[in-house]
């Protein structure tokens, strides 16, 4: 199910004995697209803390009653290391987080095991992961063609199923006036974050040409094949 992280954001998240706050961000990775991470104000409940909650303690979103239902109970979620500020986020508060909540820890595994003594395990305690990024942070991030500039990401389209972020939004107003395209994650090539860049391997004729991104509409199977058809890229499924 795919679903528009401007569109999650806000919703209840529900522990199993009650309501403990609301989705404000979402952290990825930006090797893999994964959402490790949901960002969760606790709000009234808990003034002024913020959790992350993994996606492994979620169930699907309830789109009725904007609600995110959890496996997690309030004690849970109030015992949990706390998060001072979105990023970075230290590989120390990972294994935190996944020590307490018994998540499964998604990093440096090899045969034998989590390799916690390796020097770039011990680069990321100590400056935070660089992988992780805030979704808040690339909204608004110009897409770099190879021609030049044609838009800004306006949204994020998540798999709500796997986690996985597939799609960028791009409103083209400053290029195209009125439209706006989605463009799948396994066509970047690359961010520069210093810039505020995120580089596709597309042509602006291509992004001109482009079906129309209409966000009342549901991303679905047949839009997908559309979209591939278009651009002549392999598709993930």
């Amino acid at each position: 199910m795919f679903r528009s992280t401007n569109e999650l954001n806000g919703y209840h998240v529900l522990a199993t004995d009650g309501e403990c706050g609301t989705v404000k961000d979402y952290l990825f990775d930006d090797e893999s697209n994964i959402v490790r991470y949901l960002v969760v104000d606790t709000g009234n409940w808990l003034p002024g803390r913020k959790v992350l909650v993994s996606p492994v303690a979620i169930d699907q979103p309830n789109l009725d009653t904007r609600e995110l239902p959890t496996v997690l109970s309030k004690e849970n979620i109030e015992t949990s290391p706390a998060l001072e500020d979105n990023l970075p986020v230290s590989r120390q508060k990972e294994v935190a987080l996944s020590s307490h909540f018994n998540w499964p820890m998604y990093w440096g595994h090899s045969d034998s095991g989590l390799d916690f003594h390796s020097s770039q395990t011990q680069v990321v305690e100590l400056e935070g992961n660089p992988h992780l990024r805030s979704v808040k942070e690339v909204i608004g991030y110009h897409i770099q063609c190879m021609e030049g500039t044609l838009g800004h990401i306006d949204d994020l389209i998540v798999d709500t199923e796997s986690w996985t972020m597939r799609y960028l939004v791009i409103d083209t107003k400053n290029w195209l006036p009125g439209k706006k395209v989605i463009i799948a994650f396994d066509w970047i090539t690359h961010f520069t974050w210093e810039d505020k860049k995120t580089h596709v391997d597309l042509t602006e004729e291509q992004v001109r040409d482009a079906p129309v991104y209409d966000p009342r509409l549901p991303v679905n199977r047949a839009y997908e094949v559309q979209l591939y058809d278009f651009y002549g890229r392999p598709t993930y499924w």
